[in-house]
C-alpha cells in the first residue's frame, strides 16, 4: 500500500517552506494552501473530497495522510477533520507553532504544537525523524533562515537573509493563487529553491535581493527572453487558454473567459483575446468585485461594463464593479456567482 500525502499549509514563507520540504520527501503528494479563517475549512473539505475520489479509483492501494502545517485549528475544525479522517481511513498529522492552537493541541493526539520554532523547522525535524529525510542536512541552512525570520530571531546570522525571502514570497503575485494554485505554488517553491542555492554566498541577502528579478524571469521563460511583464502575460495566457472550458462565461450570446484576481488586464487580457479568437471578451474580477473587460474588436465591452457594473471605458477596454459581490475561495463558486449575476442583469432589461 502506497502512502499518498495531502498537505495543507499556510500562504506565507513559513507555510510554503513546509511544502518545499515535503515535496522533496514524498513521492506521492498533493498540496493545498489556505489563509486563516473560512478558507481553512474550504480547503480541508476540498482535500477530503479528493481523497474520496482517489480511493474510489485506487481502492485499498492508497494510504492517505492528511498533513497540516503552519495553521492552527479551532477545536471545532479539529473535531470535524478528525471525524472525516476516520471516515475515509486517513491518518492525520498537524505541525504548528502558533500558541492560539493550544486548546486544540491539548485535545487531539495528532496535533503537534511547538511555540519555540517555526513550522518549517518543526516539519524538517519531523521528516528527518520519521522518514529519514535529508540525511546529509543539505537543507539545514535554508530552514534556519526561515526560522530566524518567522519567529523573529534578529541576532541570528541568517535573519537578514530570511527577511529578503519573506518579501520574496509575499511579493510573488504574478500567478493567481485561487485560479491556478498548483502553478502559483510551483513558482513560490522555485523561489525558495533559488534562495537555498544562494544562502551561503558572500553578502547573501544582497545577492538574493539583486538576483530576484532574474530568478522570477527564469521561471517564466520558455523559449526566448523578454521583459518580465511580457513573460508573465504569455505564461498566464497559456494557462487561461489550456483551461478555458472551465473558465467560460456568457453575456448575451457573446463568449468570454473569466479570470479571478489575475490583474494586469491590459497585457494578459489582450494577449488572451489574441490567443483565443473564438472568444469575444475577457473578464477579470478581483476579490472586491471590481472587474476589467477586454475585447479584440469582437464586441463593445464598454456597453457590457455599463450594463452589468455601472462602469464604462472604451470598446475594447472597460471596467466596473459587481454590486453585492460575494467572494469565494473556490473558483467554481466565483464563476457561478458572476454568471448568475450577468444573467439576472440581462433578464431585468
Amino acid at each position: 500500500m502506497q502512502q499518498h500525502v495531502y498537505h495543507l499549509s499556510h500562504i506565507d514563507l513559513d507555510g510554503y517552506g513546509c511544502q518545499y520540504l515535503t515535496a522533496q520527501c514524498f513521492e506521492k503528494i498533493e498540496c493545498y494552501n489556505a489563509n486563516y479563517g473560512p478558507e481553512v475549512t474550504a480547503r480541508l473539505a476540498e482535500m477530503v473530497k479528493k481523497i474520496e475520489q482517489d480511493k474510489f479509483v485506487q481502492g485499498e492501494k492508497i494510504k492517505p495522510l492528511i498533513l497540516i502545517t503552519d495553521l492552527n485549528l479551532t477545536t471545532k475544525e479539529g473535531s470535524w477533520i478528525e471525524k472525516e479522517a476516520i471516515r475515509i481511513g486517513a491518518k492525520l498529522q498537524l505541525l504548528d507553532h502558533h500558541a492560539t492552537g493550544a486548546n486544540a493541541a491539548e485535545r487531539f493526539a495528532w496535533y503537534k504544537l511547538d511555540t519555540t520554532r517555526c513550522a518549517t523547522l518543526i516539519t524538517y525535524d519531523w521528516l528527518q525523524t520519521h522518514y529519514g529525510f535529508d540525511k546529509e542536512n543539505n537543507l539545514t541552512r535554508i530552514v534556519q533562515a526561515i526560522n530566524a525570520i518567522d519567529i523573529w530571531v534578529s541576532d541570528d546570522a541568517l535573519f537578514e537573509y530570511g527577511k529578503v525571502m519573506l518579501g520574496m514570497i509575499s511579493g510573488a503575485r504574478e500567478i493567481g493563487r485561487i485560479l491556478f494554485p498548483d502553478q502559483d505554488r510551483a513558482f513560490k517553491l522555485s523561489l525558495i529553491d533559488a534562495a537555498k542555492n544562494r544562502v551561503d554566498e558572500e553578502d547573501a541577502p544582497i545577492k538574493l535581493d539583486d538576483d530576484l528579478h532574474q530568478i522570477k524571469k527564469s521561471f517564466f521563460i520558455k523559449t526566448k527572453n523578454d521583459t518580465k511583464d511580457n513573460l508573465v502575460a504569455y505564461y498566464v495566457t497559456d494557462l487561461l487558454t489550456i483551461d478555458k472550458q472551465r473558465l467560460t462565461i456568457d453575456y448575451k450570446g457573446y463568449k468570454g473567459i473569466l479570470g479571478y484576481n489575475v490583474g494586469n488586464s491590459s497585457l494578459i487580457g489582450n494577449a488572451c483575446m489574441v490567443a483565443n479568437p473564438e472568444y469575444d471578451f475577457y473578464m477579470d474580477v478581483n476579490f472586491r468585485g471590481n472587474f476589467s473587460l477586454r475585447s479584440n474588436n469582437k464586441m463593445d465591452v464598454s456597453q457590457m461594463a455599463a450594463h452589468i457594473g455601472n462602469g464604462g471605458g472604451h470598446p475594447n477596454a472597460s471596467g466596473g464593479k459587481i454590486d453585492g459581490y460575494k467572494d469565494s475561495f473556490v473558483y467554481a463558486d466565483v464563476r457561478k456567482f458572476v454568471q448568475k449575476y450577468i444573467d439576472e442583469k440581462i433578464n431585468i432589461t
